[in-house]
């Protein structure tokens, strides 16, 4: 990418930006090739999602991300690129986009500033393929045309245009005007979710057959008995039909509020349908040369005293089941990376991460990448965790669409986004629904291992259910 020595402040007219335009087409006439042009502004104070509410169009892609605990959140709306790939090497071939992308993009702004600069906004399926008809592809990158992202309080506003021979540059100079005045002195409307009220007459129903989630946990019990895989993370879906249309974002302020340790988020494919959800696990993050990743499995629910929270708490620590089943999440983990190069710092023993509904066992590793070590690389090796697939991989994932009785999608999948300098930020596309105007999916899963019982996992399930129902109907 080449960053122009052009300070957007001091050249702050119409004409300006009109004239810098034209400098960049004549970048893309020399070149024979368009030019993505990233202007980063950094402006007062801003809420991400609230300015996401404000430019809200179904018909358009969207990407929100926000950890409340890590003062962080981005918004990303609208493309101005976008590429859809599938197929086992559907990481190497987005990173190969993203090469060719930077390659002929132009940066002005102060690009030191935190999130400043284009991002490529990215989703993964569980799979390498999706089954035809699913709402999202197995893989997509995209760049968003306005982007709004705060970091330890400083926000920061990116505007993202493609300019090639033909384009009319009065018209894009305008609407990036538009833009910077108005995020510059933005009105904090309320947003209009009137048509979108919580869903109070619906019907909800299991998708597949009645007692099929009991039956294929003992199936799997019984494989893992005889030695043919270790683990196996199995999940079930839940339809919800209400009488009224649901907006996803009226959904995800519920979620953001109640759960500050989890990434709460939403995605939009531009043609109605979007996945939210509050993910509690961290797939990787890699921020001015550090690795961060995380084991997050073996759970329990939450007490309703602290007495009984705590007798929950030492006996998820004490389980062996629960144990076992973290420990092949750590290890898989650890033996995926280190081919890499990577030399993660391992604690000795998890400890408990709690959130609001239930409590998990947390391995939080860390590692200092050598130059080089990109994001999508490693990816590729991580996703999926056993954490929602299953170890050994190669023999797990194969039983998990045997076994389970819809097409998970983006359910379970790695979600996130990278940038101009290689950091990157992805997470698990967990506790998530799938919003398609009077419907929704639900899902939720468990990790089975030898010596899991049906009817606890169910249980399971039903736990981490409730939280996304509950912000569907309240």
């Amino acid at each position: 990418m080449t960053i122009l020595p052009i300070d957007p402040r001091a050249n702050n007219s119409p004409e300006a930006l009109k004239a810098f335009l034209e400098q960049c087409r004549q970048v893309a006439i020399k070149k024979a090739h368009p030019q993505l042009v990233s202007i980063s502004l950094e402006v007062d104070a801003l809420d991400p999602l609230a300015v996401l509410e404000s430019i809200f169009d179904p018909a358009e892609k969207h990407f929100y991300v926000e950890r409340p605990n890590e003062n962080f959140a981005v918004a990303g709306a609208e493309a101005v690129l976008v590429f859809n790939t599938a197929g086992a090497d559907r990481f190497a071939a987005c990173q190969h986009f993203i090469d060719e992308t930077l390659a002929n993009a132009l940066a002005v702004g102060d690009l030191t500033a935190p999130l400043s600069g284009p991002h490529f906004f990215q989703t993964y399926s569980f799979f390498d393929d999706v089954e035809p008809g699913e709402p999202f592809e197995a893989a997509t990158v995209f760049v968003p045309r306005w982007q709004v992202a705060t970091r330890d309080g400083r926000t920061v506003a990116v505007a993202n245009l493609l300019v090639d021979a033909e384009a009319p540059l009065e018209a894009l100079a305008g609407r990036v005007w538009r833009a910077r005045n108005k995020f510059t002195a933005f009105d904090y409307a309320a947003p209009d979710f009137s048509e979108s009220p919580p869903a109070r007459a619906y019907k909800i129903s299991e998708v597949g057959p009645e007692g099929h989630y009991v039956e294929a946990v003992e199936t799997a019990v019984a494989q893992i008995r005889a030695g043919e895989f270790q683990k196996i993370v199995l999940a079930r879906a839940k339809d919800l039909s209400a009488e009224t249309v649901f907006h996803p974002l009226r959904v995800l302020n519920g979620l953001r509020e109640k759960f500050a340790d989890c990434f709460a988020f939403s995605v939009a494919n531009g043609a109605g349908q979007s996945l939210i959800g509050a993910s509690p696990e961290r797939l990787l993050q890699i921020r001015k040369g550090t690795l961060l990743t995380e084991a997050l499995a073996g759970s329990a629910r939450r007490g309703a005293s602290a007495s009984e929270d705590a007798a929950l708490a030492s006996g998820l620590l004490r389980s062996e089941k629960d144990q076992a089943e973290h420990d092949y999440v750590v290890r898989a983990i650890e033996g995926r990376l280190k081919p890499a190069g990577v030399d993660l710092e391992i604690p000795a023993r998890p400890v408990l991460k709690r959130l609001a509904n239930v409590q998990h066992l947390h391995t939080p590793m860390r590692a200092n990448l050598a130059v080089g070590c990109r994001a999508l690389d490693l990816l590729a090796r991580l996703h999926p965790t056993p954490a929602v697939g299953g170890s050994p991989r190669e023999k797990a994932l194969p039983r998990i669409r045997a076994l389970e009785s819809f097409p998970r999608g983006l359910y379970t999948g790695a979600l996130g986004w990278t940038d101009h300098r290689g950091e990157a930020e992805f997470f698990v596309g967990l506790r998530s629904a799938l919003i398609d105007r009077d419907r929704a999916r639900l899902y939720a899963g468990a990790g089975i291992v030898g010596g899991s019982e049906a009817a606890r996992e169910e249980a399971e399930t039903e736990l981490k259910f409730r939280a996304l129902f509950e912000a569907l109907t309240s």
